[in-house]
């Protein structure tokens, strides 16, 4: 066998712009890390790959020899892999949040820089004040839209490469651009346009705002839906099954296992509303916010009015008053939105995990799957405790990012900068944690028998109706009679029945009392249960603003 066998176990997609398959070792190896720290571009050098090969009696030396080259002493030297990220979501967890990565890696923020810069270039062409960018032709406009939709990884390696000379990342995207575009003579002769009149921030913020935008609309939206849906699905198909609840962990009046999931349908899909309805916002007014570079060129140009058009072409919302940078006010909202969500979230794990210690719900098993390593019996309700786990990662860094992004020291510190870098390990952990939930969901099995049970054994859950109906018809101290009765005592059929006979009482509600279980004292439970689907704030295909 294999341990470790760096690359061979993993072959990428050929056709994803971000990924480079296995076995081309002549060129460097990159993936994008979603927290920045793996990022680094390594060279692929077989001769340090972990790998152990088991041979005859030799196995454990051959194996310890091997295993030697990915010591401390040798780290420089490996390659990047799922077992050499420093971050979990690109190394265990890769295969389950790899669809951010065209988004929130490196190569998702230099990609919607490339297409930032070029829009302004191509708006620029578009303002009759400024004749030195004259109309681009329909060809030169397709080489444009080509440089951003053909964007791939080798042209992300090369902004990099650039990079280490300019130590500036986006002016490295700039001259990327100058390069790219020396040989098409149209295009070649308004070179010094890119990035015209453009602090960084203008090009960042709008990344920034275009990451989100795509990441939420492609990933992490469609999952919550599917999350959510998940849950009402529970809610409908056991809306007719009772309960007990447990307010303070003790036996407490019946509820339906279904109105109990329409709960957490209904609250995570007003959350999910509130993510969607959070208005993105971009800015792209220059240096200080006030267009003094723009201005100083071309005095005559409504340049306010030019950048609003600019950024809402974008498909983000414009914001006038700035400084140097967006404030980043609507990313705090965003992110507290997307905490929020994963709050109420948790609080359905540790509920399910609840009911699976109770037994009320059984867990399919797998062929093959081990529970523990010690006692065979075990099916650990496993998914829900990473669902939780990750849901905690995922808020510790969205609630840094959501407090420390609005503040900035005067009209702009780079705290900022190296903070936004890590907008894919809150989301990450999120989505990680959305498809354990739904992995979890998907292997549970109502026990119905062990809810009967429960509510078998919990007759005294009726003193609260038979005290209601006696306050209606005016018997006295009823609450005190049924605390008498039940408090600290083993309560049965038997007794509740005897209790009600020999209450003064009309007929009718006497019998309706008789007539009371535990099992069918669940009010509008199963209404409730069934009708959640209606009830739900969420709007299908709903997209962020």
């Amino acid at each position: 066998m294999e341990l470790g066998a760096c690359f061979r176990g993993l072959n990428f997609n050929q056709t994803t712009p971000y990924c480079i398959p296995s076995d081309q070792h002549s060129i460097k190896f990159w993936r994008p890390c979603n927290n920045y720290a793996s990022t680094t571009l390594f060279h692929a050098r077989r001769s340090f790959c972990c790998r152990a090969t088991v041979k005859g009696n030799n196995s454990s030396v051959e194996a310890v020899e091997k295993v030697k080259t990915v010591s401390a002493d040798y780290s420089q030297d490996v390659e990047l892999s799922s077992l050499t990220a420093l971050c979990p979501l690109d190394g265990r967890y890769w295969a389950k949040v790899k669809e951010l990565s065209p988004f929130t890696s490196e190569f998702g923020l230099i990609r919607f820089r490339v297409l930032v810069e070029i829009k302004w270039l191509l708006k620029l062409s578009q303002i009759p004040e400024v004749p030195e960018v004259p109309r681009f032709s329909e060809e030169a406009e397709s080489f444009l839209q080509e440089l951003i939709d053909g964007f791939s990884l080798d042209d992300a390696l090369e902004v990099k490469n650039i990079e280490k000379v300019t130590n500036h990342d986006v002016k490295a995207v700039e001259y990327f651009l100058k390069q790219r575009c020396l040989s098409h003579l149209e295009i070649a002769q308004v070179l010094e346009f890119f990035h015209f009149a453009c602090t960084s921030e203008d090009i960042n913020n709008l990344a920034h705002a275009l990451m989100l935008k795509e990441v939420l609309n492609k990933v992490i939206l469609p999952v919550m839906d599917k999350l959510i849906t998940a849950i009402s699905n529970m809610a409908t198909a056991n809306a007719c099954i009772p309960m007990l609840s447990r307010t303070h962990g003790q036996p407490a009046s019946p509820t339906t296992l279904g109105k109990e999931m329409a709960i957490f349908a209904y609250r995570l899909s007003r959350e999910r509303r509130n993510i969607s309805q959070v208005e993105i916002l971009g800015k792209f007014a220059g240096a200080v916010g006030n267009y003094n570079a723009h201005l100083a060129a071309y005095p005559n140009v409504n340049w306010p009015r030019v950048a609003e058009e600019f950024v809402t072409s974008l498909g983000i919302s414009f914001n006038p008053y700035v400084p140097q940078i967006e404030p980043h006010d609507y990313m705090a909202k965003l992110f507290h939105s997307i905490i929020q969500f994963n709050n109420i979230l948790v609080d359905f794990d540790r509920d399910v995990w609840g009911y699976i210690s109770l037994g009320y719900f059984k867990q399919i098993t797998k062929a093959g799957e081990i529970g523990s390593s010690t006692m065979p019996h075990k099916v650990n309700p496993i998914d829900f405790e990473n669902s939780e786990g990750n849901l905690g990662m995922a808020n510790g860094g969205l609630s840094h990012l959501s407090t420390k992004l609005p503040i900035s020291r005067w009209q702009r510190d780079l705290t900022d900068s190296t903070v936004l870098r890590n907008m894919g390990v809150g989301l990450g952990h999120s989505l990680l944690a959305y498809k354990s939930a739904l992995q979890g969901i998907a292997k549970l099995q109502v026990n119905e028998a062990s809810l009967i049970e429960d509510l078998d054994q919990t007759w005294e859950v009726l003193a609260e109706p038979i005290q209601t109906v006696m306050r209606r018809y005016g018997v006295p101290e009823p609450y005190e009679k049924l605390k008498e009765l039940t408090r600290g005592r083993a309560v049965t059929k038997e007794r509740i029945r005897e209790f009600i006979e020999g209450l003064d009482i009309p007929f009718e509600a006497k019998k309706g009392l008789l007539n009371l279980t535990p099992h069918t004292y669940v009010g509008a439970a199963v209404e409730l249960a069934k009708n959640v689907d209606r009830s739900m704030s969420l709007v299908n295909g709903a997209k962020i603003l």
